[in-house]
């Protein structure tokens, strides 16, 4: 028989969970106020919504420009290209997947670059992003520019922020699979998680743009988010293989300036979020330790760098979301 002293603490701490857990989300909200740029937050633990809001902006169900999380839907595509066998693996060369992309004036050496390279953003090729961005999206052929671009680091080595690396991912897995990414995007993601994907950005050749400007609803965030916390299972259905998710999370270079590793396509924290992390502060993020899933859209107009507003949104992670789980 239970004694009396143990009965009372026991109740007393099941009637205060409530109230716990009530405080814990209430500190959540305070620090969402403080932070003018956020749209949106969801947190999920579990199967349990914790927290589903839309303080600013256009809400939950609108589309939102996701910006760079693309890129780590599209390294979610290679791995269900590899799984399905339309790649031999994530070793295999540009050369042999998808040669038919390689311009006749392509850098001496990008042959040899690997789907790895690619999806880890160590292609070694000059980048596409920051101060190079405009003049690359206003070229006529943007795999052309981004494969003709010198060589400033030894593939496979040093990582380079890059669109035009994941925008060769995505070029070579349409060539690869014979779809379109807006096809695989549908057929391997949004079907599964019952989620819509509108057609986006393509380049002068017609191929979806790899990197950039896919739009979501903030509510299938959270479910792409909840796909990686359960190790790519969603609704009992394996999505992408346990094992791609995985790897996707093993770190193969480091930011110095956030701090944050890179694994495929993924960014990884030292707190234990993997997360895809977009312009302006769009974030699909999962904690699989403490079985936390969430999304969060922002001002897409308003630059996000670690030592500013990303910065504060890692620490909301870090801080009072970390302490839902």
């Amino acid at each position: 028989m239970m004694h009396r002293r143990r009965f009372l603490t026991t109740t007393a701490a099941a009637l205060s969970t409530p109230y716990l857990a009530r405080a814990q989300t209430d500190d959540l909200r305070s620090a969402i106020d403080a932070l003018p740029q956020l749209h949106s937050i969801q947190v999920s633990k579990g199967d349990e919504t914790l927290l589903a809001e839309a303080p600013r902006g256009p809400g939950l169900d609108r589309l939102a420009n996701i910006k760079s999380c693309s890129k780590s839907i599209v390294a979610l595509l290679l791995g269900a290209a590899i799984d399905r066998g339309e790649v031999g693996s994530v070793q295999a060369p540009l050369s042999e997947v998808a040669p038919n992309i390689l311009p006749a004036n392509a850098t001496p050496g990008v042959e040899a670059i690997t789907l790895e390279d690619l999806v880890t953003l160590r292609a070694g090729l000059e980048r596409t992003s920051g101060g190079n961005y405009g003049a690359w999206v206003s070229s006529r052929n943007w795999l052309a520019d981004a494969l003709s671009r010198p060589m400033v680091a030894e593939p496979g080595g040093q990582m380079l922020y890059s669109t035009g690396s994941t925008h060769i991912l995505g070029a070579a897995l349409t060539e690869a699979t014979g779809q379109s990414l807006l096809a695989q995007a549908r057929e391997r993601i949004g079907r599964p998680l019952s989620i819509e994907i509108p057609p986006w950005t393509r380049d002068p050749q017609g191929y979806y743009m790899g990197g950039n400007e896919m739009a979501l609803r903030p509510t299938a965030m959270l479910k792409i988010a909840m796909l990686m916390r359960d190790g790519g299972q969603y609704e009992a259905a394996q999505v992408i293989t346990e094992s791609w998710v995985a790897a996707s999370t093993r770190p193969y270079a480091r930011l110095p300036w956030s701090g944050l590793s890179y694994g495929y396509g993924w960014f990884l924290s030292p707190s234990g979020y993997t997360l895809a992390r977009g312009y302006g502060g769009q974030i699909i993020a999962a904690h699989k330790s403490r079985n936390l899933a969430v999304a969060i859209t922002s001002d897409p107009t308003q630059p996000a760098r670690s030592g500013g507003y990303f910065g504060d949104l890692m620490s909301l992670l870090d801080g009072p979301v970390l302490a839902l789980g």
